[in-house]
């Protein structure tokens, strides 16, 4: 079966053929490293993660770039808010983020380009575009791209530019020639600090963020590669500029096929640093192994909404379990996957269908179940083959069915830097509801500090709270 994916450009399933036979040249747009990744970033990471993974295992090269935007207006802002340099805080961040990336069996790309070792490049297309007449340097110093002089703007989005620009106001500043417009080279402000300018044709400044994209991608895979992929708050308006500048400056298409992950939601509601509704990686790790979490994302197909809560993650880590028990019962053979056994075609098919990695999940069950039944020490090993193209099912049976969370070893630790010590012994079930009753009283009093104060020490005993459109119900963490 041809793989097929869903191109956000052509709003549709697409045979996929890359331009060089047997060799995949994949973009996805980073983390902008001012703080910890949360678990929107890692959805994105562990989306696209499978996506190279499966591409490797359907036997091509993969050449993948994920890039770090490493200047950027918030980075500026943490960095002088901080007291640190910017190479100081995005140094730091992206130690950071590659802790909880390798954590949750990312694979590092093989290019990770920093965008402020592309300046040059991204000046390069500022040129080329200002030579062809779609950009212009205004009176305030910014080189802007004109919009209404490219024709096919708004093509991915699929939205007019009447549309667009009835969402759009005219720039306070007055630079913009159209309110549709966007900066290409930002002109340096005095109150910026060293390492946020250069020097450039058009005077000291900064690339905007939309071109840094266009100068790392066509740098590292060419003016034109296979795959360009990145969230679902990225196609208007970062990849429609990405498009607009890079088909502007060099004239063929940046991308054959463009995806777009689902959003992580909160209460229906995207889970976002800007809206404040976000839980880092860092946090989530505190209470659940990273193969959960990781599974967690996966078993969802990944351009669906994701629903976070608790409650999920611990039925995938009760659903994770049965994976593992049936590989603890049975050693599994190293076997190579023999794509014509029916459970492997299965999966094959599932995955070459957009990535479907539920139906995938479905399979590996079935497979289990097999294993359970028969003993098989092949089928424990198909299981365990399978399994490592989703990145799953890789550690030591024992050694995941008998984790435990850091916080039931005593104490539970948060991004504030308290720590709640073990001091609840739960002496009978009437006194963990008794503390459950308290919790809800301050909750319904607005003390959310002892609320939580509560829920930390009870998990530091070994309870889990489960809080459900009935109420909250508890267990003892496995």
């Amino acid at each position: 079966m041809t793989l097929r994916i869903y191109n956000t450009l052509s709003r549709g399933l697409v045979d996929f053929s890359p331009i060089e036979p047997g060799h995949v040249r994949m973009y996805v747009c980073g983390i902008t490293v001012y703080d910890l990744c949360h678990i929107g970033h890692a959805r994105s990471a562990v989306a696209f993660d499978v996506v190279q993974r499966w591409l490797k295992a359907s036997g091509y090269q993969v050449t993948f770039v994920r890039n770090i935007t490493d200047i950027e207006d918030k980075i500026i802002r943490r960095a002088v808010e901080n007291g640190e340099t910017i190479r100081q805080l995005t140094d730091r961040m992206i130690a950071e983020m590659y802790r909880d990336f390798d954590a949750l069996g990312i694979e590092r790309p093989r290019h990770d380009p920093r965008a402020t070792d592309y300046v040059p490049q991204m000046l390069d297309i500022v040129g080329k575009l200002k030579d062809k007449g779609l950009a212009y340097q205004a009176d305030n110093g910014d080189v802007n791209y004109a919009v209404r002089k490219f024709a096919g703007y708004g093509k991915l989005s699929g939205k007019s530019l009447d549309e667009l620009q009835a969402g759009e106001r005219v720039a306070v500043d007055g630079g913009k020639q159209d309110p549709l417009d966007f900066v290409l080279w930002k002109s340096a402000k005095p109150t910026e600090p060293e390492g946020a300018k250069w020097n450039s044709p058009y005077g000291l400044g900064r690339p905007g963020w939309h071109i840094e994209c266009s100068a790392m991608s066509c740098a590292i895979l060419g003016e034109t590669f296979d795959i360009h992929g990145g969230g679902a708050d990225l196609p208007f308006p970062h990849h429609e500029n990405e498009i607009a500048q890079s088909e502007g400056a060099h004239g063929v298409p940046l991308a054959h096929v463009w995806m777009h992950n689902g959003f992580v939601n909160i209460d229906n509601e995207k889970m976002s640093k800007s809206l404040g509704n976000f839980f880092t990686i860092r946090e989530v790790l505190e209470q659940f192994d990273a193969e959960t979490i990781r599974f967690f994302i996966v078993r969802s197909h990944y351009r669906s909404p994701l629903n976070y809560s608790d409650v999920h993650l611990q039925d995938a880590r009760a659903a994770l379990r049965r994976l593992y028990t049936a590989l603890d019962a049975v050693a599994p053979d190293e076997v190579a996957i023999d794509w014509s056994n029916p459970h492997a075609a299965r999966f094959k098919a599932a995955m070459d269908e957009d990535f479907g990695t539920p139906e995938a999940v479905a399979v590996l069950f079935e497979l289990a179940g097999e294993v359970n039944r028969t003993r098989n020490a092949r089928d424990a090993g198909l299981l365990k083959s399978l399994g490592a193209t989703l990145g799953l099912l890789q550690r030591d049976p024992k050694a995941f069915l008998q984790w435990r969370p850091p916080s039931v070893l005593g104490e539970v630790s948060f991004s504030t830097g308290e720590s709640v010590s073990a001091e609840f012994t739960p002496t009978s079930d009437a006194a963990v509801q008794a503390q459950i009753d308290a919790r809800a009283a301050a909750k319904a009093a607005k003390n959310f500090a002892e609320a939580d104060r509560i829920r930390a020490e009870l998990l530091a005993a070994g309870i889990v709270l489960k809080d459900g459109p009935g109420g909250t119900t508890w267990e003892a963490a496995r």
